[in-house]
């Protein structure tokens, strides 16, 4: 069964709920069709990752993705991040999507920080974290910070209602549709609309 959080991914800025001035901003990039390093910060669950991907689909680019909660040592960096930036490439662009990078080690992050100048005229980073605090002064500084804010409880409502009903979800006990309920869903695990997509599907 897939995953109604990969299903129901926004792939454009149009589907995308919510940071209404940075999608403006990251418009503005997309129609240029280049970006600035940039970091996305913000509680889980909020659409960082989310947005990242958007942003390289939408680019004329290779990709790199890593989960940095996996990866998160000077290795990846070594092995996978450099030879990838370094390659020769046909798009406009590559793009180096490290999500969870709070949990790169301060090693492999000063690391990179060299990765990214020495590689600036063909790769750019898009990092994401849920503490900003973690990642190294040096870093943030070479990229453009922007904090995902969670989009209001009654985006949430009409998104998740809209699910439901593509979905056809009826609630056991009643037989009626299942949005009747995504009220206290969305109550229970507001901001993170991850869970709440998660929870909505194994209901």
């Amino acid at each position: 069964m897939e995953l109604w959080v990969e299903k129901y991914r926004p792939t454009t800025l149009e589907e995308y709920v919510g940071n209404e001035t940075i999608k403006n901003k990251i418009a503005d990039y997309l129609k240029q069709g280049s970006i600035q390093n940039l970091l996305f910060h913000g509680v889980a669950g909020t659409g960082k990752t989310t947005l990242a991907k958007l942003i390289a689909k939408n680019l004329n680019c290779d990709l790199l993705y890593i989960n940095a909660s996996d990866e998160r040592g000077i290795d990846t960096i070594r092995d996978k991040i450099i030879p990838f930036a370094s390659s020769m490439s046909f798009n406009d662009v590559k793009i180096v999507i490290l999500d969870e990078a709070d949990y790169i080690t301060p090693q492999a992050q000063a690391t990179l920080r060299n990765t990214i100048e020495s590689c600036s005229k063909t790769t750019r980073f898009i990092f994401t974290c849920n503490y900003l605090e973690r990642i190294i002064s040096p870093l943030q500084s070479r990229c453009q910070t922007f904090e995902i804010t969670p989009p209001s409880k009654d985006e949430v409502i009409d998104l998740i209602c809209e699910i439901s009903v593509k979905e056809e979800i009826k609630n056991r006990n009643t037989n009626s549709m299942f949005t009747d309920n995504v009220l206290s869903v969305v109550d229970t695990h507001y901001p993170d609309i991850r869970k709440i997509v998660n929870t909505i599907q194994g209901s």
